[in-house]
């Protein structure tokens, strides 16, 4: 019989939450509180039950599992702000973007790179692999993100229709083209590298897998199933009915996290303006719920010296966030009422630029001392900082 946990339970908790919930539209704050608490931990389970699958299918599909499962969520948190709400809800879309971005490049990197340098001395990772996917979600946060800053045809920082449909386009095109090359063409490049005294950098899928199991057992990852080495240090994946039952397990945290958003949403809000704070906090408010999982993730892997995986997060959610996001944003935005600004004022350009040049620098050696994860951190306290005090 499969052993009961907090992943399993919370799930179904929730669903039953938001079944009682929904018809009531609740305001009184011991009942918000008890749901918020609810949506912080269906949040945690369906990110776990997708690494649950993400193990199965193995590495480097596990990333991709996780980055479209975040994505889901945080379109899913985006759409049902801007239908629910009777606020101004233009740049709900690009601050949720832009505050994921500034998260994964300075927040999810720096720590993974801090922690990963401290443990073993230096954090080291592939530049080939790491490389290609910061270039991609540059290109794409620039296209996104700063190019509607600076078009004419639309007054404001918005696309046109045909610029948006180019946009969204472009975007698909480009993390399809990721994905072939992270997935298929080059999957080695995105594999964990090990580092000795007679071979600098070795991308070793024996260390990737034993490792993978260690971190397995160590947190206890997969709560249905064992996770066993074999003789060569290989993680055993989970079974396919443990993966099919966190399979379903990930569609109903899915649709909790959406009906839960509906709910506490105005709460949300109230809660933003009532400390006197600038909008474009909400969507640091969203990206930061919707990442902590993967930040957790790549903690751990960072701590078993597997960077390269840490950083696949990281850059992985950056990607999906834009490139997956906005597309699904621009067609939701045919039934939503109201204008999609999605260019960055300047300020924020500034932190972006400021992001991508020392990510560029740091990504460039292939190996990181805690220096670099200290920069990065740095610079998402002053994103933080310069959002709440603009």
């Amino acid at each position: 019989m499969p052993r009961l946990s907090w992943t399993t339970v919370t799930p179904l908790l929730a669903a039953v939450a938001l079944a009682v919930a929904w018809p009531l539209h609740p305001d009184s704050a011991p009942v918000l509180g008890v749901l918020s608490i609810l949506l912080v931990g269906v949040v945690l389970a369906a990110v776990h039950h997708a690494e649950v699958v993400a193990h199965r299918v193995g590495e480097p599909y596990g990333s991709l599992v996780l980055a479209v499962a975040v994505t889901i969520i945080e379109v899913g948190l985006i759409v049902t702000l801007m239908v629910t709400t009777d606020k101004d809800t233009a740049g709900l879309a690009r601050d949720t973007v832009f505050a994921a971005v500034m998260i994964t490049l300075n927040g999810i990197v720096g720590i993974s790179l801090l922690v990963g340098a401290l443990k073993h001395h230096l954090a080291v990772f592939n530049p080939e692999g790491t490389g290609a996917a910061l270039a991609t979600v540059i290109a794409l946060a620039v296209l996104c993100l700063v190019v509607p800053s600076v078009t004419t045809s639309q007054p404001g920082p918005e696309f046109t229709g045909a610029q948006l449909a180019f946009a969204a386009i472009a975007s698909l095109a480009l993390y399809g083209m990721f994905v072939f090359t992270q997935a298929i063409r080059h999957r080695d490049f995105f594999l964990p590298v090990t580092q000795d005294a007679h071979s600098p950098l070795v991308t070793s899928q024996a260390a990737t897998d034993a490792a993978a199991a260690r971190a397995a057992a160590d947190a206890g990852s997969f709560e249905h199933e064992p996770v066993d080495l074999d003789q060569d240090g290989h993680a055993d994946p989970p079974t396919d009915r443990a993966a099919l039952t966190s399979l379903g397990l990930l569609v109903v945290s899915l649709v909790a996290v959406v009906g839960l958003a509906k709910i506490e949403s105005p709460a949300i809000e109230s809660g933003v303006a009532a400390l006197g704070f600038p909008p474009a906090v909400v969507g640091v408010v969203i990206a930061l719920l919707v990442l902590a999982p993967e930040t957790i993730a790549a903690v751990r892997a960072a701590t078993l010296n597997r960077v390269q995986v840490s950083l696949n997060l990281a850059l992985g959610s950056a990607m999906a966030s834009i490139g997956l996001t906005i597309p699904a944003i621009a067609i939701a935005s045919i039934w939503l009422d109201g204008p999609l600004e999605l260019g960055l004022n300047q300020l924020q350009v500034v932190l972006l630029t400021l992001t991508a040049a020392v990510a560029i620098l740091t990504v460039v050696p292939g190996r990181a001392k805690p220096l670099q994860g200290g920069v990065h951190l740095v610079l998402l306290a002053a994103f933080l900082f310069l959002t709440v005090a603009p």
